[in-house]
C-alpha cells in the first residue's frame, strides 16, 4: 500500500535512454539466434542436468495476494479481476484492510447504548471469495468508530480507516468473539481454521496510533488472540503485521512470555524500502535485494526466538510502495518479480504481492486507467506486464533444478517436462508518469542452455513478456495517454496485455540459445520428442 509515513527513496538523476533492438530468440540455426558482434550483449551459460532429483520449489509468491479495501470486494470489478488472477495462478488467499471499518457495519451502538452487529457485508464479501476460490485471509481492524477511544484518529488515506485503540478491551474482545462465532456457524470449523487471522495493519507506522506504540500493539494483540482462541483453538492467528520487516524478535518475546496464542508471523517489505528503516544501517541495498534481504533477515530472527519453526508470512511485498508508472505498470516487473522468487520463494510459507487489482482506492477514485497503481489488473481489466510475469512465472514446476546462474530458475514438473525462467534484470528509469521515459538503459543477456540427458526429439515453447510481448504500456502511450479512454480505446488496450502465443523451437545438439533485452522475461517448456 501506499505509505505516507516512509521515508522517499532516492532517485537518481534521469538517464538518457535509447531504445534497444528487440533480440530474436531462436535455436541454432535460426536466424539471428546468437547476438551481433558489437551488440555488448553479456552471455550467460547455463547447464541443466534433466535427471538430477532436484529440491521441492513451492509457489509461495502466487498463493496469495493484497487487495484494496474490504468493501470493494463486493464490486463486479473486483470480482472480475479476482476470477482473472485466479486464472492465471496459484491464488488462493486474499489480504484486505477494513473488514471492521465504518462502510462494511459489522458494528454499531444500539439506542440503548449497548453493541450491535451487522454481518450482512460481510457474508457478502466473503460468500464472493469462497465462490471464485478464494480464502480470506483476514486483516483484524480497522477500528469501528463507535468503538474507538478517538474515533477522529484516523489514517491518510482516503477513506480515512480509524486508528485509535478501542475504548473498551472487553468490548473489542466481545465483537472478536462475536465475528469469530459468525464465521464458524455460516462456513463451519473446518473452512475457517483454513483462513489465516492477522491483528491489525502495520502498527510500527500511522495506522496505529496507541502510545507507545508498540506496548499498545502488544495489548491488542493479546486480547485479540485470546478471544480468538477462546472460540476455538483451530483458528490461526498471528501478528504484528509490521511494515519494514521491524518487531519479529520482540513479538515472540512478548507472545512467549505472557503465553499468548502466535501460529505465524507476518509482516511487510517493499523494494524501495531504506536500509536505515529496514536493517538500521547506513547500505545503500538495490531494490532487486531489499525483499529477500528482508526475507533472510526475518528467517533468522524467528530461527533465533523460542519459536523456531513458527510460519513466516509477508503479508505485502511490491518493488515500490509509491505509485511509479515506471515500475509497477511496466515490464520492469517481469525481471523484478522472477529475481525476487529466484532469491526467497523457499523460506517464506507465502508472500502476498501487494495487490492483484488496481480496484482500490487509498488516494482516491482512479483518475486515470495507468498512474503506478500497485495492482495486476488496470483499470477495465487490461492486463499489466506484471499480470503477465505471474502467468509466465506460475508455469514453473514444483522441483527445482541446481543451475549456476542467478538469472535463471530451472524447474521440472509433475508431467516430466522441464519449465525454465530466464530473465534480464536493469533498474528502473525516469520518474515521470511518461513511459517513454522508463525504456531501459542496459545490454542484452545473451543465455547458452546446454541440457544432459533430454530425449531424442525435445523441442521448446517460448513464451515472452516484455517492452515488446505483453506490454500495453506501449499502445497507451501512443494513445497519447487518454486519462478516460474510449470503449473502442479499452477494447484495444484489452488486447494489447494478452500474452503473446508460445513460439515453438527444436533444440539442436541440446542447446538453445536465447537472447533478452533489458527488462525481458521468458518462460521455456522444454517437452520431450
Amino acid at each position: 500500500m501506499y505509505r505516507f509515513d516512509r521515508l522517499q527513496p532516492h532517485w537518481r538523476g534521469l538517464l538518457v535512454a535509447v531504445l534497444l533492438p528487440l533480440a530474436l530468440v531462436a535455436a541454432p540455426g535460426f536466424a539471428g539466434a546468437h547476438p551481433s558482434s558489437g551488440s555488448g550483449a553479456t552471455t550467460t551459460v547455463v547447464r541443466i542436468d534433466t535427471r538430477v532429483a532436484g529440491t521441492p520449489f513451492p509457489h509461495t509468491w502466487e498463493r496469495m495476494f493484497g487487495s484494496g479495501r474490504a468493501i470493494l470486494a463486493l464490486r463486479a470489478a473486483y470480482r472480475r479481476d479476482l476470477s482473472m488472477v485466479a486464472g492465471a495462478t496459484d491464488f488462493r488467499y486474499v489480504r484486505m484492510h477494513g473488514i471492521f471499518d465504518r462502510g462494511v457495519g459489522l458494528f454499531h451502538r444500539g439506542a440503548d447504548g449497548h453493541p450491535v452487529y451487522n454481518f450482512s457485508y460481510v457474508d457478502q464479501i466473503y460468500d464472493g471469495l469462497l465462490a471464485r476460490g478464494i480464502k480470506p485471509f483476514v486483516e483484524l481492524g480497522f477500528m469501528p468508530p463507535a468503538l474507538a477511544a478517538d474515533p477522529h484518529d484516523t489514517n491518510g488515506f482516503w477513506y480515512r480507516p480509524v486508528t485509535s485503540p478501542p475504548k473498551s478491551y472487553r468490548a473489542w474482545d466481545a465483537m472478536i468473539r462475536a465475528f469469530a462465532r459468525h464465521l464458524v456457524s455460516r462456513y463451519g470449523i473446518r473452512e475457517v481454521s483454513s483462513w489465516y487471522f492477522e491483528v491489525w495493519n502495520e502498527p510500527n507506522l500511522g495506522f496505529w496510533s496507541g502510545k507507545p506504540r508498540q506496548a499498545t500493539y502488544f495489548k491488542l494483540y493479546d486480547h485479540t488472540a485470546r478471544a480468538l482462541k477462546s472460540v476455538s483453538p483451530l483458528l490461526r492467528v498471528g501478528g504484528p503485521a509490521t511494515a519494514q520487516a521491524a518487531w519479529v524478535p520482540d513479538f515472540l518475546a512478548h507472545a512467549w512470555k505472557h503465553h499468548v496464542p502466535v501460529d505465524f508471523v507476518s509482516t511487510h517489505v517493499y523494494g524501495d524500502d531504506t536500509a536505515a528503516n529496514v536493517f538500521h544501517t547506513h547500505e545503500q541495498i538495490p531494490r532487486a535485494q531489499m525483499v529477500c534481504r528482508a526475507v533472510d533477515n526475518v528467517h533468522r530472527e524467528i530461527a533465533a526466538s523460542p519459536y523456531p519453526h513458527v510460519p513466516l508470512i509477508f503479508s505485502e511485498y511490491n518493488a515500490t510502495y509509491m505509485n511509479l508508472p515506471n515500475i509497477t505498470d511496466s515490464a520492469f516487473m517481469g525481471p523484478w518479480l522472477a529475481g525476487t522468487i529466484a532469491q526467497c520463494a523457499d523460506k517464506v510459507a507465502m508472500m502476498s504481492y501487494w495487490s492483484f487489482s488496481d480496484v482500490f482506492e487509498e488516494q482516491g477514485v482512479i483518475r486515470t486507467p495507468f498512474y503506478g497503481g500497485f495492482g495486476l489488473v488496470a483499470e477495465f481489466g487490461i492486463r499489466k506486464p506484471a499480470f503477465n510475469a505471474f502467468a509466465l512465472l506460475h508455469k514453473l514446476g514444483r522441483t527445482r533444478l541446481p543451475v549456476d546462474a542467478p538469472e535463471v530458475i530451472a524447474t521440472r514438473r509433475r508431467d516430466g517436462t522441464l519449465a525454465i525462467a530466464l530473465w534480464n534484470y536493469a533498474r528502473p528509469v525516469g520518474k515521470t508518469a511518461q513511459y517513454v521515459d522508463a525504456v531501459p538503459v542496459g545490454a542484452p543477456r545473451h543465455f547458452e542452455v546446454h541440457f544432459d540427458h533430454l530425449p531424442k526429439g525435445a523441442y521448446a515453447e517460448l513464451w515472452r513478456v516484455g517492452r515488446h510481448h505483453g506490454d500495453v504500456m506501449r499502445l497507451y502511450d501512443a494513445m497519447g495517454r487518454p486519462a478516460n479512454p474510449t470503449r473502442a480505446q479499452i477494447a484495444r488496450l484489452r488486447e494489447a496485455g494478452r500474452l503473446d502465443p508460445p513460439r515453438v523451437l527444436p533444440i539442436e545438439r541440446d542447446t538453445l540459445n536465447v537472447t533478452l533485452p533489458a527488462y525481458g522475461l521468458a518462460l521455456l517448456v522444454v517437452r520431450g520428442g
